[in-house]
């Protein structure tokens, strides 16, 4: 009797976590359509909506990260911990994984820890320059790594180490061919510009307030604005719907669509996002955010600026917007330079490459 393939995967939080791991499966699936695919997140957090849009069951652990001020919160931690590692015991035993991935995310932590016990093979998806401290006590027991910049032998096993890019959504490879679709979608003039806002999936309150600020000075100088505010913040700055051009969104489910619409983008610096704006190619402002660890987002974003495909604006230096933006939206030879040279960073197989890296532990 042949065995069935039972495939773990865990990550969430954010975006950043969920659609990697969501793009990995779906790779998987193509390639092992028989196989069984269950999903862990942590409750109350944004995977458990997502995952199941995307066609996959998902099992929810109580957990949640370590708050880094004081915090009555932190009472709760230990917990917590105690449950999700529990819980993620009886999944894994019932369940029967082949192998668990893990994308990142409170809930991969105990996840991965149990299955490497278990013995089960693991496999973790790091997707920033600077891993947080979950992963590098995972990497100990993990059977491979897969990472998307250069460098990261300082917190990882170096022989467990594979670049391979991180995973996007496949549908960002064919946005070429997209634009009428994009601007029928969001009804835009295609005689105006496209100012598209990404501010991450939870929204970002200095990205919200930047451009409240300039919102109507955008609109007087011909700029339509599709503005992901993120679900925190969406109430707030909705009743800019009012102004003509501007939509705003709590979140941005065509995310093909969106940028095919685009002739500029304003996004964090997160890892994924990076990744995606890569495969995408057009001119983007990057505002990083400062409050992560070792301020990665800010060298995620220097490591694309520094090769001449995208522009930084720091957040303590967001009075300089106005006149950035404008030299950009007015220069078609620096958007098309900005243009070229993000393309040619752009990792487009890192699925297919992680796949291959999952499937060689899984024939092991």
């Amino acid at each position: 009797m042949k065995q069935s393939v039972n495939i773990i995967l865990s990550g969430g939080g954010t975006g950043g976590h969920i659609y990697p791991a969501v793009s990995i499966a779906n790779e998987l699936k193509g390639k092992y359509p028989e196989a069984n695919f269950l999903f862990v997140g942590a409750k109350d957090r944004m995977e458990m909506e997502k995952v199941p849009q995307a066609g996959y069951d998902i099992k929810g652990l109580w957990i949640s990260g370590i708050q880094r001020s004081l915090s009555l919160k932190n009472l709760a931690f230990p917990f917590k911990l105690i449950s999700s590692l529990w819980n993620a015991y009886k999944i894994i035993k019932k369940f029967k994984p082949t192998i668990v991935i893990g994308t990142g995310g409170f809930a991969s932590g105990p996840t991965l820890y149990v299955a490497s016990v278990k013995g089960v093979k693991t496999v973790i998806q790091e997707q920033n320059s600077y891993p947080g401290i979950t992963n590098k006590l995972l990497s100990k027991k993990a059977n491979k790594i897969c990472v998307a910049y250069d460098g990261l032998e300082r917190f990882f096993p170096s022989e467990k180490i594979i670049k391979t890019g991180n995973p996007v959504r496949q549908d960002l490879l064919t946005i070429g061919g997209k634009r009428e679709e994009a601007q029928a979608y969001f009804n835009l003039n295609a005689n105006k510009k496209t100012l598209v806002i990404i501010g991450g999936s939870l929204g970002a309150r200095s990205v919200n307030n930047l451009i409240e600020k300039h919102i109507n000075w955008l609109v007087s100088n011909n700029v339509q604005v599709i503005w992901q505010t993120g679900k925190l913040y969406y109430e707030e700055f909705k009743k800019y719907d009012d102004l003509e051009g501007v939509q705003t969104f709590a979140f941005l489910n065509r995310m093909d669509l969106t940028y095919a619409a685009a002739d500029i983008l304003i996004s964090r610096a997160g890892a994924s996002s990076i990744s995606e704006l890569c495969i995408v190619g057009k001119p983007v402002i990057f505002i990083p955010s400062p409050n992560v660890t070792e301020d990665h987002q800010t060298k995620n974003a220097l490591a694309v600026v520094t090769k001449n495909a995208a522009l930084l604006l720091k957040e303590s230096e967001l009075n300089m917007f106005q006149t950035m933006f404008k030299e950009l939206i007015n220069d078609e030879n620096l958007q098309q330079k900005l243009s070229e040279n993000i393309k040619k960073l752009a990792l487009p197989s890192a699925t297919k490459d992680i796949v291959k890296e999952i499937e060689k532990l899984m024939i092991s």
